[in-house]
């Protein structure tokens, strides 16, 4: 498979932050360009954020980009069942790849979130179709990141894998160009993608600046 160089994260949290409602965010960062999407959610999965994710993963079927769904193997398939693509993406503390693929089925693309060399070399013998590494640099979006990696360890986990790798945590425009030079097919960006102040508008140029830039 092959990743888009710029992968966008609608963190929940982050929307939140700004006072922002996601579809409406998903619709702005469609509107600039995102070839991917992907819905991230860490608190409680009620039926109204499920009803959102869906949506959301409508938007993408219009646009004809690859929604991936975090965490959820379930909604993932229903999903897929609806005739709604949707992948799905996986950390550590999740279900495993393994049991995670069969819930989603053989087709479904999933990727795989690594914090280290040995995570990346397991990584190998799991049924995923990429890999994510990070956070290479300092992260706000997560309650509890692991520490970061640095340059150097994305250059040596891009040396044990084939995958397709998409680096995470803290990417910016100024540092995303490194991420590529250590290896990187995607960065994944959260933060940099919403501007202060918020508006929609300013979502989609910030998408359409990564577009042009990176």
């Amino acid at each position: 498979m092959v990743l888009p160089r710029v992968y966008p994260i609608l963190d929940t949290a982050t929307v939140a932050a700004c006072d922002a409602q996601c579809v409406a965010v998903a619709g702005a960062m469609l509107e600039g360009g995102a070839e991917i999407l992907q819905y991230r959610h860490k608190g409680f999965w009620s039926r109204g954020r499920f009803q959102e994710a869906r949506e959301i993963a409508l938007l993408c079927r219009t646009a004809a980009v690859p929604f991936v769904l975090n965490d959820r193997a379930d909604y993932t398939a229903i999903l897929n069942h609806e005739g709604i693509p949707a992948w799905l993406h996986v950390g550590q503390d999740d279900m495993s790849p393994l049991d995670a693929r069969v819930v989603i089925g053989p087709v479904a693309q999933l990727g795989f979130s690594t914090h280290n060399r040995e995570q990346m070399s397991a990584a190998a013998e799991e049924p995923v179709n990429y890999v994510a590494f990070g956070p290479v640099f300092g992260t706000t979006t997560k309650e509890h990141p692991d520490p970061a990696t640095g340059i150097a360890a994305l250059l040596h986990v891009r040396a044990i894998t084939r995958l397709p790798l998409v680096a995470i945590g803290g990417i910016t425009l100024e540092n995303a160009a490194a991420c590529r030079a250590a290896g990187a097919d995607s960065v994944a960006v959260i933060s940099a993608l919403m501007p202060r102040p918020f508006s929609l508008p300013g979502v989609t140029e910030r998408m359409r600046e990564w577009q042009r830039v990176y």
